[in-house]
């Protein structure tokens, strides 16, 4: 019988709990990877992956954990949390063949050893009307401006006004705007409700589609969207001590 493996979430606080259970192999890493994906996309304080109830069927499979690490520490900086894992799994993880990954015994002895970031963060939730471009500007402004953070203003702003721009234009739905502040970087993302992602594209000379993501590549450190539950996630960070060139 083909391997299977299901992923089961709920809260845990500030921390989402994704529970692991059946045969990870590399049939299924696809289920595992995606799973955890959306679980980043709700950008919690922690993500705690309980592997109590999941069998090993090949041990290269254990490198979907570092591809989600790495995107958590792309963004949103959400500190991935590995626990109970059999011994032979620990030891696996706790190598260093499939990145620097964080091992725990359980679940209680993660939340102990991590406290949750609960970073300074401001957002809010924008109807898909043109106006809302301009109250993205204000609420991304307002917050730099509580970070003293004035040299950021400028490139987030755009960025702002991009993604949601984008989102009344294509997605049509409500967005999330949500905005947060880590001590080396400025993370923003906009969520909307559509599964469709963006596409980096060279617009044409005789049309303007396409110029808005071209100007968030060259004004965002980086940038990069996530599927969520019904839609998607579009993110983008930002140094602290960049020098704004507007």
């Amino acid at each position: 019988m083909a391997p299977v493996i299901r992923c089961d979430v709920e809260v845990a606080g500030s921390y989402l709990l994704a529970r692991l259970t059946g045969d990870l192999a590399l049939v299924t890493t696809a289920t595992v990877r995606a799973g955890l994906l959306q679980c980043l996309a709700e950008q919690p304080d922690g993500l705690l992956v309980d592997l109590s109830e999941m069998l090993v069927r090949e041990a290269t499979a254990l490198s979907v954990f570092g591809t989600v690490a790495r995107q958590a520490a792309l963004w949103p900086g959400t500190p991935v949390l590995l626990c109970a894992p059999d011994p032979g799994t620990a030891r696996l993880l706790a190598g260093g063949a499939f990145g620097r990954l964080a091992v725990f015994g359980s679940t209680r002895e993660a939340v102990a050893a991590e406290p949750g970031r609960r970073l300074p963060s401001a957002g809010e939730l924008l109807l898909p009307l043109a106006g809302s471009a301009s109250r993205a500007r204000d609420v991304v402004t307002e917050a730099l401006t509580r970070w003293e953070l004035p040299n950021l203003v400028a490139p987030v702003s755009i960025v702002a006004t991009e993604l949601v721009a984008n989102a009344v234009l294509h997605a049509r739905t409500m967005m999330d705007l949500r905005i947060s502040r880590c001590p080396s970087q400025v993370m923003l993302s906009v969520c909307d409700g559509s599964t469709v992602g963006p596409r980096l594209c060279r617009p044409s000379p005789e049309s303007a589609a396409g110029r808005g993501l071209m100007l968030v590549d060259a004004t965002a450190r980086r940038w990069g969207s996530l599927p969520t539950d019904g839609g998607k996630v579009v993110w983008a960070v930002f140094h602290t001590d960049a020098r704004s060139p507007y």
